[in-house]
């Protein structure tokens, strides 16, 4: 290569570096997910959040060694993606939490239950699917 003047094969191996390096970057950048905002409190966090918070507040009660739980952990993601904008998700871990759990009256998990200012106010019991939990986030926030 003179001065800056390319042969045609240097100008074709330019050209495709740039290709490759333009589509590796947007395949790392498809790779990169907005993960769904979902809070972990600490008991007294969630008496704040719940008191304060502007939004309804979605709450999934649900343990470690709960399989129903498991299963239903990709469709509270999902939602919290949906409705992030408008509800507030929280999980709360019973066994990390049992004054949480027992204050109010979880007996089965998962459990969903939904806070309106600072006071239950619906509630979904059981690995019920994207439906029924979605038909209640709806109630308060619209479709």
């Amino acid at each position: 290569m003179t001065g800056f003047l390319m042969s045609a094969n240097e100008e074709e191996d330019l050209e495709l570096k740039m290709l490759k390096m333009r589509r590796l970057r947007e395949l790392m950048s498809e790779g990169k997910k907005e993960e769904p905002r979902i809070l972990q409190p600490t008991p007294e966090e969630f008496d704040r959040l719940i008191a304060t918070s502007d939004k309804p507040v979605l709450v999934d009660f649900w343990a470690e060694w709960c399989m129903p739980c498991h299963m239903m952990h990709p469709i509270f993601e999902k939602l919290a993606k949906k409705y992030g904008d408008r509800v507030v998700f929280v999980r709360i871990n019973v066994d990390l939490a049992p004054s949480i759990a027992g204050r109010y009256g979880i007996m089965a998990i998962p459990t969903f239950m939904i806070f309106i200012d600072g006071a239950p106010a619906d509630m979904v019991v059981g690995a019920v699917g994207e439906g029924p939990l979605e038909a209640m986030i709806r109630k308060y926030v619209g479709g």
